[in-house]
């Protein structure tokens, strides 16, 4: 059997590291090609290497184009900018991807969904199973308790993570609108100051905090009169996404070879049944 030949983009960041292991470590892929900013100090460094698992002979490039035939699936964990350059290849050469960028605005929502006519795609704002479960568990929460309860989401992450709240969290606010039949683009409300008033009960709060090297936390909370239901998620490391990106990668290759385009979550990846709004959004 031949082995799946994976792209890794990000290879300097903490996540690509841990996914260039995580290829290396599947018998049934390898590492294909390794990608980077093209003013990254690590072009041209043994990609593994860079992940602490000895030489895997794969320099990181900063051209996707020069390494597109040796590789069958991307793999991106970017950035926005980043991620759609790459796709613009990907769909070109009608190769699969796995997207886990978060913060596309509403052009790169669309240029994705133009990009998933050509090849498949699957876009997660988090790949871990842990995080995929909760989604289900949010639902069937939100539509058990309906307008008895208030709802707020709560979200903490490292330092360096640049955009807020996270794709999680407005994953999660997306499955709660649903739900509970509101618009979260009139609904939101992102933290509080000052003197607000009442609290709106249709409102969906969102709270984020950046601090040291919080790998990812995330909580719903459900307030009613005299009981609050927390659903909570925490990843200890990142291994619990590449994981998940490994299976997404499989997935897209095997939508491929059986000719099959078009965009797909991680509920499709893992078998699980839909949430409301599942892929309509890329954040």
């Amino acid at each position: 059997m031949t082995a799946l030949a994976v792209a890794v983009s990000g290879v300097p960041g903490r996540m690509g590291r841990v996914l260039v292991a995580a290829v290396a470590a599947a018998d049934d892929l390898r590492l294909g090609a390794a990608l980077g900013c093209p003013d990254s100090a690590c072009i041209g460094a043994d990609a593994g290497e860079l992940a602490g698992i000895g030489a895997l002979h794969v320099p990181v490039s900063g051209d996707i184009d020069s390494v597109a035939e040796r590789f069958d699936v991307l793999v991106d964990f970017s950035t926005p900018d980043a991620t759609l350059r790459k796709l613009e290849t990907c769909a070109a050469r009608r190769k699969p991807a796995v997207i886990g960028t978060t913060g596309f605005d509403a052009a790169g929502v669309a240029a994705i969904e133009r990009a998933a006519r050509a090849t498949p795609i699957v876009v997660a704002p988090n790949t871990s199973l842990g995080v995929n479960v909760v989604f289900k568990l949010v639902a069937a929460a939100a539509r058990a308790f309906g307008d008895d309860v208030d709802v707020e989401v709560f979200e903490a992450h490292h330092r360096h993570k640049v955009d807020a709240p996270s794709g999680t969290a407005l994953r999660l606010g997306e499955i709660l609108a649903a739900e509970l039949g509101r618009d979260l683009a009139r609904d939101a409300v992102y933290g509080r100051e000052g003197v607000t008033g009442v609290r709106d009960r249709r409102a969906i709060g969102f709270h984020s905090v950046r601090a040291g090297d919080i790998v990812g936390e995330h909580t719903v909370t459900f307030a009613g009169a005299g009981e609050r239901v927390e659903i909570t998620h925490r990843a200890g490391s990142r291994e619990s996404f590449a994981s998940g990106a490994m299976r997404a990668a499989r997935f897209v290759a095997a939508k491929r070879a059986a000719g099959e385009c078009g965009l797909f979550g991680m509920d499709a990846v893992l078998g699980l049944a839909a949430t409301p709004a599942d892929g309509a959004r890329a954040e």
